[in-house]
């Protein structure tokens, strides 16, 4: 009944297995599993090719179950909804590398679904989804040009782990996924904590010496299924290609000596228009008009990228390590906008804000494990159609924004300051205002920026750039700074986020094959460079961060207090919690280690509350001085309460250097008094000395000889 194949191998101390024929026969179903991590991949292609698209058909979704991980949904429905952003992202990172890895001209819409099946902590889901989605294409119809696979790389204690569980925990400086084929790298993304380019460049090249293992691996499992695929041909165009070379050629390059974006775009489209009028005889035909623009495109192509491989000529007449004019300003908005900047690199804007708000606004997210994580930096980054002068109904946010604003995100959670030294909540708005290349490194700028301006003491500024790779036959051009034409004509799109100190992220997708450890060094060094000259002009405006946050901002702060005093602060069903903030208007947050967070409006209802938690959570030492006031009179004393919550006792004798037949002889009820703790009775109450303490001066007199 069942036509198995299975195949394994020992990698990274656990067994790694591929296995197709028994589940999900009508399609392409490899089941991988990993530890205890079991994903499945499904990969179907249409039976019809596509006609009138110019673009891959592919669609890639990352699928996590609640099951997976032996739990039930939280929430009112109890099934899973739409996918979570991590699980969006985990898409975006399966379809990077493999979408440049198919023929032009193949038009069969191609979908990959991979399910996670079984959750183990300790095996990465997103590595092992990129194998079996690699491996189900591989014996897929679809014409595949892999397999690829995926690793994950750490960096601790100056050595380099495979798969690490925690890449940050133990002094960890490193989280990178690196995608590759045996001979090329094809995809990075990754967060550091300021490390070098040498130090990065050699993380993506350990990674890939595992991929190779893992790709070898693939290969052998695909060829013992023997699989049919689809073969694609192109059609003989070659007079038609004449034709519109010869009408068109010269004319494109005059296009594309035009320095206006916004210009040249219009100038291209009236072009191509132009060109399908001459040639197409019969406007009613979508497969000629749109081969005809496809034939545009690729001269469009060919003339730009000849051009700078052999006169290092840009679009924009710019060298190619020239970054574009840039343009910094802060607080561009009033202040009841926390912080803000607005940054402008050539064509490219955005305007970034920076909010400030309490451990009540941190995001709540719900991880497979079961676990929920609360994250206290937020990063949003919105895309406009306007921002590239065309319209459009606004939408949420896609896989693209999400994607953009994760990298960010990744690039300044390196300089932030701890949550303890800093206790807000940090939300980053990056509104795109216009773009023409690398709207996503404008968004890293604007961010340092708006952080310095809203007071967020943040270690370093943080800058990024987006680098780009025309690559020929025998030569290959880095481009510094790419615009959107740059990006859609070359080969790579490798963006660099970093102080300068170090890189803390790195991007890069591939669209063609054999990129070398010699080009990404080049890259590296390339945009280095670019990063250091753009940090430079945005310190010309704000070097430092502010010394202090806005007046708008609320008060926040965290306070230490022992562990067993957190029920006292709490109190009988959370009266005595309730009751401070009622009487302050202040938010209080109590975590289960003693930190308590508190978020007032004014400096005056946060003194009071912090007033209040040090009288509850206060402990006399022995030894110590402190002031009191006189609450009841006995004949053996006095009680004394000590910070308003702690009575103390002052037996008669420590009341004078004489004797004393009267309590009331030397203290009334309601003194104010210093008195010095002398030790504990057998219930843990202090004992007190009034005569060991001078009373107009606090001079401890037991010290005198």
């Amino acid at each position: 009944m069942f036509n198995i194949v299975k195949k394994e191998i020992d990698w990274c101390g656990k067994k790694l297995s591929l296995e197709t024929g028994k589940v999900g026969r009508q399609a392409s179903t490899v089941i991988v599993r990993m530890g205890e991590t079991v994903v499945m991949a499904n990969v179907t292609t249409s039976r019809k090719e596509l006609t009138g698209i110019d673009f891959m058909p592919l669609t890639v979704n990352y699928l996590e179950k609640s099951y997976a991980a032996g739990k039930i949904p939280g929430g009112f429905f109890k099934r899973e909804a739409k996918p979570s952003e991590e699980a969006t992202l985990t898409s975006r990172l399966i379809d990077r590398p493999i979408r440049p890895l198919f023929p032009s001209n193949y038009k069969y819409a191609t979908d990959v679904n991979c399910t996670v099946l079984s959750y183990d902590p300790e095996c990465n889901p997103a590595v092992v989804a990129m194998i079996a989605a690699s491996a189900a294409l591989s014996i897929s119809p679809a014409p595949f040009q892999g397999p690829i696979a995926g690793v994950r790389v750490g960096y601790r204690n100056g050595e380099y782990e495979l798969n690490p569980v925690n890449p940050f925990a133990e002094e960890g400086k490193l989280d990178l996924f690196v995608a590759g084929s045996d001979d090329s790298i094809l995809m990075v993304e990754s967060e550091a904590k300021e490390l070098s380019e040498e130090e990065m460049l050699k993380a993506v090249m350990f990674g890939h010496k595992s991929i190779k293992e893992i790709v070898k691996f693939i290969s052998s499992f695909a060829d013992e299924c023997k699989v049919e695929k689809i073969i694609t041909s192109d059609d003989d165009d070659s007079e038609l290609v004449k034709k519109v070379t010869d009408y068109a050629k010269d004319k494109i390059a005059t296009v594309y000596k035009i320095l206006d974006k916004k210009e040249r775009s219009n100038a291209a489209e009236a072009l191509r228009q132009e060109v399908q009028e001459k040639l197409v005889e019969d406007s009613e035909n979508a497969e000629l008009m749109n081969k005809v623009a496809n034939i545009v495109s690729n001269l469009e192509k060919e003339i730009v990228r000849v051009q700078i491989l052999e006169t290092s000529k840009r679009i924009d007449g710019r060298a190619i390590n020239e970054v574009r004019p840039i343009e910094v300003e802060v607080d561009v908005l009033p202040f009841r906008v926390h912080g803000s900047a607005l940054f402008t690199r050539g064509e490219t804007q955005a305007i970034v804000s920076a909010t400030l708000g309490s451990s009540h606004d941190e995001q709540m997210i719900d991880h497979i494990s079961g676990v929920t994580r609360r994250d206290s930096f937020l990063l949003h980054y919105n895309f406009p159609a306007y921002a590239v002068g065309e319209t459009g109904f606004p939408k949420p946010p896609g896989r693209r924004e999400l994607g953009h604003g994760k990298l960010a995100n990744r690039a300044v959670s390196a300089v932030l300051p701890e949550k303890k030294d800093f206790p807000y909540t940090l939300r980053i708005v990056s509104e795109i205002t216009e773009s023409n290349g690398s709207s996503s490194m404008a968004t890293v700028c604007g961010a340092s920026l708006a952080l310095m301006a809203a007071g967020v003491p943040i270690k370093n500024s943080v800058a990024g750039i987006a680098m780009g790779l025309i690559k020929g036959k025998d030569k290959y051009t880095v481009l510094s700074d790419i615009m959107a034409d740059e990006d859609h004509l070359g080969d790579m799109d490798f963006k660099v986020a970093g102080t300068k100190d170090g890189v803390t992220a790195l991007q890069m997708d591939i669209k063609c094959q054999g990129i070398t450890e010699e080009i990404m060094q080049n890259a590296l060094k390339q945009a280095n460079e670019g990063r250091l000259h753009i940090l430079g002009k945005m310190d010309a405006v704000i070097a430092e961060t502010r010394p202090e946050v806005s007046k708008n901002v609320p008060k926040v702060k965290s306070v230490t207090v022992p562990k067993f005093k957190i029920k006292d602060i709490i109190g009988p069903h959370g009266k005595t919690i309730k009751g401070m903030c009622e009487k302050t208007g202040a938010n209080i947050d109590i975590d289960d280690d003693g930190i308590v967070r508190i978020t007032a409006n004014t400096s005056e209802a946060m003194d009071e509350v912090v007033k209040m938690i040090d009288e509850i959570s206060f402990e006399p030492e022995v030894g110590q001085i402190y002031e009191g006031s006189v609450v009841k009179i006995i004949d053996a004393g006095a009680f004394v309460s000590i910070a308003g919550n702690k009575d103390g006792f002052v037996h008669i004798s420590e009341l004078a250097d004489y004797r004393v037949d009267f309590v009331d002889d030397i203290l009334s009820e309601g003194d104010a008094v210093k008195i010095k703790v002398i030790g504990f009775d057998r219930k843990g109450r202090p004992k007190l000395s009034y005569k060991a303490v001078d009373q107009k001066t606090g001079e401890d007199l037991s010290k005198e000889e």
